[in-house]
């Protein structure tokens, strides 16, 4: 795997929330540093979990998988993931899986934390 990890990760706590807040790219490559971010936080008692992809500029289908799994370990403890995103090309793979329905997202971390 000679390719470069083009993620970047930086967790941050809000009013009781937790916000990881994701740049680069969720791909096949980089889905795992994600879905390990989220299993710690969920490992360490954190079951409020927002996920901010205003700096993502890619996400396939390993990603979405990544954020559904996330999603159901949060539901495991009656907790919740939500999104923040405000880029029409990621909010279109969302209405067009059905995710949209799934997840409530957020055009800000303003709106997500009111």
């Amino acid at each position: 795997m000679g390719e470069n990890v083009d993620l970047t990760l930086d967790t941050r706590e809000v009013g009781g929330r937790t916000i990881v807040a994701v740049g680069g790219e969720i791909d096949v490559y980089t889905a795992p540093k994600l879905r390990d971010r989220i299993t710690e936080l969920v490992a360490e008692g954190v079951y409020d979990l927002v996920i901010d992809m205003e700096a993502v500029e890619f996400l396939d289908s390993t990603g979405l998988g990544v954020l559904v799994g996330g999603l159901k370990k949060v539901r495991a403890h009656d907790g919740s993931l939500q999104l923040i995103c405000n880029q029409d090309r990621l909010l279109k793979i969302f209405r067009i899986t059905g995710l949209a329905k799934v997840f409530v997202i957020h055009e800000s971390a303003e709106a997500a934390l009111a």
